[in-house]
């Protein structure tokens, strides 16, 4: 019976074999590793640009507040430069004054705004131990209020949030309208 039986040598893989193996699967590796960082490095800017909106959002809403409160008449409802009351350029993030408004004279430069992120060691948020995240320098807001030309009583609102995050400049823009009648 053995007659028949032929035993071969088994031979496996050669070290060539096994070398472009390891190779195609460390370049697999390689590959997935990139992806993963390209996708938090994404996520994280999606997160600021989430920010950015929200913060734009806020001193929008603060404007049309002021306007329908009659807290600002018309005239004031511009720039400095237009004898309006929000400043000219880029201002940082920073606490409304006692007027309530982002971009004014009364802002409360010694409270940069931030984020809260977590809660602090009292569980609970919206206490002064919380966890937040200060959005200055890297962050600023520019409010431009501008005449509709040929349309008396608008105004078109601008505001713009620049960001400096990673090594990556970027900013958001929102545009409005706003009449002198609320």
């Amino acid at each position: 019976m053995n007659k028949f039986l032929k035993l071969r040598d088994p031979r496996g893989f050669t070290l060539l074999e096994t070398m472009i193996a390891v190779g195609i699967l460390s370049l697999g590796i390689l590959y997935l590793t990139s992806c993963y960082t390209q996708g938090l490095a994404s996520s994280y800017q999606v997160q600021v640009q989430f920010i950015a909106q929200q913060k734009a959002q806020e001193a929008m809403e603060t404007i049309f507040t002021a306007r329908n409160t009659k807290m600002l008449d018309w005239a004031q409802i511009a720039n400095v430069s237009q004898g309006g009351v929000f400043k000219d350029g880029p201002q940082p993030l920073c606490a409304p004054g006692p007027d309530g408004l982002f971009g004014t004279a009364d802002d409360d430069t010694s409270t940069p705004d931030g984020i809260v992120v977590a809660p602090g060691p009292d569980g609970e948020f919206g206490t002064a131990d919380d966890v937040m995240i200060p959005l200055n320098p890297w962050m600023t807001r520019e409010i431009t209020i501008t005449p509709v030309p040929g349309v008396p009583n608008l105004n078109q609102i601008t505001v713009t949030i620049a960001w400096t995050y990673q090594g990556r400049s970027s900013q958001l823009q929102i545009v409005s309208y706003i009449s002198n009648f609320a």
